[in-house]
């Protein structure tokens, strides 16, 4: 007898999310293509992580993080009650939609931006709306608001675009909608502003936060949320329990204690990244300006096809990212800003292809 699929039909049906190529630890390949920091993390990071390495592994860390939450309370200028901490900041998105969406219920953003978003809707059984920017690339605030989502979504810088939308945007859609805006300020630390001061008028807003850009982190998986408390008690009832281990709170204290050393990497990165956009430019490519540590870049029209620029870069050492399944994305890539060295590698192979 053949047994029925135990699958859900929503899951069946779904793609799961694509994450950037991860090449392996053999093959000599620069990537500019997930977005990491080319920098390591200070010294004062990596002997805290060190000195964690001992006998206490045997045990549980704190299950709500409360070290980490208390060093982001000192570096931020809130109390730990509005801090939450996830494994990553994906992990903070999935204990967002489990707090606030139930099946059918709406969740939107505008488009395009980070995809997981979908994802994580579908997998939570919501129903996820794409809403194009409006010209400018400026916020459909109206539209999203004529959604009736539950939940809305703002990366800030864009993913994948790099723009920067006024932080006037976002406090009037906080006072427009009914549902909760999650400002993703994953890249919050490349640009000219953020919007943590806007916590104090708008109980309907999470702000996230992540390790792995600017803190060069990516491999602990850190993310931070910042709301009101009463948000916050709520979402800690859903968090994974000892969701964060002993070794990335150690990490992520030490990093949230010493933010002022990351900084000379952010402004190499910032520098750069004008640089490049300028380079580029001059070689035909359409770069708008970019707020993140990544430039979203028009190839030429005249020659290869972005997705034949993808792989001609592979081969010859470089990863990039390339959006195959957006077609408002199919002309463009994707670069991560690196070290000087790396950048001047690149286009050093730009200069051959073209």
């Amino acid at each position: 007898m053949k047994r029925p699929n135990p699958v859900r039909p929503a899951i069946q049906k779904m793609h799961g999310y694509t994450p950037g190529e991860q090449p392996n630890p053999d093959q000599p390949l620069t990537k500019l293509n997930t977005n990491e920091n080319p920098y390591p993390p200070p010294d004062q990071v990596l002997q805290a992580i060190h000195q964690a390495v001992g006998e206490s592994l045997r045990l549980y860390p704190e299950p709500s993080s409360r070290p980490v939450r208390e060093a982001a309370a000192r570096a931020y200028g809130v109390t730990p009650e509005q801090v939450v901490v996830g494994n990553g900041s994906d992990d903070l998105l999935t204990m967002i939609l489990r707090t606030f969406i139930d099946p059918s219920q709406v969740v939107a953003a505008p488009a395009p931006t980070y995809s997981l978003y979908e994802t994580l809707t579908t997998i939570q059984g919501g129903l996820f709306q794409s809403i194009p920017w409006h010209d400018h690339l400026s916020l459909p605030i109206a539209d999203l608001v004529e959604s009736r989502a539950k939940v809305i979504f703002v990366v800030r810088p864009n993913a994948p675009t790099g723009h920067l939308v006024p932080l006037a945007s976002i406090a009037s859609l906080c006072q427009q909608t009914n549902g909760v805006v999650i400002l993703d300020e994953a890249y919050g630390d490349f640009a000219d502003d953020n919007g943590l001061p806007l916590l104090q008028e708008h109980e309907n807003l999470i702000i996230t936060r992540t390790f792995s850009k600017s803190l060069s982190l990516a491999g602990l998986r850190v993310g931070l949320g910042f709301m009101h408390p009463t948000l916050a008690a709520q979402m800690h009832k859903v968090r994974d329990s000892y969701n964060l281990d002993r070794l990335s709170q150690a990490g992520a204290v030490a990093a949230l204690d010493n933010l002022a050393a990351f900084k000379p990497g952010v402004d190499a990165i910032r520098s750069q990244r004008k640089w490049l956009s300028e380079a580029l430019k001059k070689r035909g490519f359409l770069v708008p300006e970019s707020q993140a540590n990544f430039i979203l870049a028009t190839v030429p029209q005249k020659g290869l096809k972005a997705e034949q620029w993808l792989s001609a870069l592979k081969e010859r050492g470089y990863l990039v990212r390339y959006f195959a399944g957006d077609p408002q994305l199919k002309d463009k890539l994707r670069i991560t800003i690196g070290r000087p060295d790396e950048m001047k590698g690149f286009l050093a192979v730009v200069d051959q292809l073209l």
